[in-house]
């Protein structure tokens, strides 16, 4: 897990996508998510940590031995 800002969302594994968004909606600050020209940046956000917390959960279903 390299990524500094998903390991900030404290989000267990089992967490849905649905949570994973609602965690990194909350880690910008109101005037960041007011800004209109912040949106593509937002989004692109959004989807990198989907994708991490996607990647933690196809990595967790592997089995060990």
């Amino acid at each position: 897990m390299a990524d500094p800002a998903y390991q900030r969302l404290g989000l267990p594994e089992t967490a849905s996508p649905y949570a994973v968004l609602r965690a990194a909606v909350r880690t910008l600050h109101p005037d960041t998510r007011a800004v209109r020209g912040f949106r593509a940046a937002r989004k692109r956000f959004y989807r990198q940590m989907l994708c991490v917390h996607a990647a933690r959960q196809t990595a967790g279903d592997r089995p060990t031995g």
